[in-house]
């Protein structure tokens, strides 16, 4: 701009020299106006290289739109955009649009989405210890005592374990699904005796798996869009999930009547971002990740809580008999499901010295 007005003061005072001729005036107007425009679109260019491309920030989860988890990661993405003003794209993605969570995970080292948030019974394939957490020594523990162990020094070792085995950045602590228990079609279950010979539908994990086949039900793996159409066929007896889950999926309408609580495991989801991907980035835009992902999990957990009340509620009111166990048998329960556990966690593959962390620190609990 300096060299346009000093350009034009010079012309000015050329024009004032030549006032009296007008052709010259008339070709040093032009050449004024020529001056200006060309500088004004130079300098438009120059602003417009200097402003970066948006990096797309894909977003992939298996559930539905009413699902409490879609719900949440929405709020994150929504965080997201508006802490990055612009510089990153964000694209949510939910109901398995993009990949189903026993997928993801190879996307995510692809290059073909940048985040996915699976449960963690889904990564025990990956890495023995996501099985850690659904060893049935957790079986009916509380909430509370769920969030202690994951959110402290074994949860983070944990945590850092499944970064480096899958090759992924974990942005910030897991947020709650819930308990998952046993939801079945004909027949109610009223203690693990019942469970003998029923084929039961898990989304994965080996130590889900083993949990129920010690109590004499056949675990099966179904992806979560094939359950339904599986399920009505007649090839399934229930499932293992969580009442947010049916309720979202309204799946009393295909045959689901009974629940047990058994709070067979608590689920969490687990935030994994691209290691590529993360390593690409600035580290303030880091940062905006990290902030934005914290700042929907306190909240996350208490409304998860909730969401499952209310998914109770709605089941019960759609004519699902519940069955809620006494400490007693979910105590025997979880007595005949560890009768193999330390033989199950070498088996799979979990450190001896991290299973008696673990069962040191329940202990401590109680």
């Amino acid at each position: 701009m300096y060299f346009i007005l000093g350009f034009d003061v010079t012309i000015w005072q050329f024009d004032t020299m030549c006032c009296r001729n007008r052709g010259l005036r008339f070709w040093l107007a032009l050449c004024r106006q020529a001056v200006f425009t060309g500088c004004v679109a130079l300098s438009l260019s120059h602003a417009q290289a200097a402003t970066p491309t948006p990096l797309t920030f894909r977003i992939s989860t298996e559930n539905t739109p009413a699902h409490f988890q879609t719900k949440v990661v929405q709020r994150f993405s929504d965080e997201l955009a508006r802490r990055t003003k612009g510089r990153l794209e964000v694209e949510f993605r939910h109901s398995a649009q993009l990949f189903r969570d026993q997928d993801v995970i190879r996307a995510v080292n692809e290059g073909k989405v940048e985040m996915a948030v699976p449960g963690n019974w889904q990564l025990d394939r990956y890495d023995p210890w996501a099985s850690l957490l659904t060893l049935p020594m957790f079986m009916g523990r509380s909430a509370a005592e769920h969030h202690s162990f994951r959110d402290g020094k074994v949860g983070q070792e944990i945590s850092d374990h499944l970064a480096k085995s899958l090759n992924v950045v974990i942005p910030g602590r897991w947020i709650d699904l819930g308990y998952a228990h046993v939801f079945t079609s004909t027949k109610s279950i009223g203690g693990f005796e019942d469970m003998a010979g029923l084929r039961i539908r898990i989304a994965g994990g080996s130590a889900v798996a083993a949990h129920l086949s010690a109590v004499g039900a056949i675990p099966t793996i179904v992806a979560w869009p094939d359950f339904p159409n599986v399920f009505q066929q007649g090839r399934l007896d229930g499932l293992l999930t969580t009442y947010e889950t049916i309720a979202s999926a309204k799946l009393w309408t295909i045959g689901v009547k009974h629940v047990t609580e058994n709070q067979a495991y608590f689920a969490q989801y687990i935030p994994v971002v691209s290691q590529s991907y993360w390593d690409s980035l600035a580290p303030d835009l880091r940062q905006a990740v990290r902030e934005s992902w914290e700042s929907v999990v306190d909240d996350a957990r208490v409304r998860a809580g909730e969401a499952q009340k209310i998914a109770k509620l709605s089941l019960i009111a759609h004519g699902v008999a519940v069955t809620e166990l006494s400490p007693l048998a979910i105590k025997a329960w979880r007595t005949q499901a560890m009768k193999d556990q330390n033989t199950l966690a070498t088996k799979i593959g979990i450190p001896h010295a991290l299973l008696q962390e673990s069962e040191r620190l329940l202990a401590r609990s109680q």
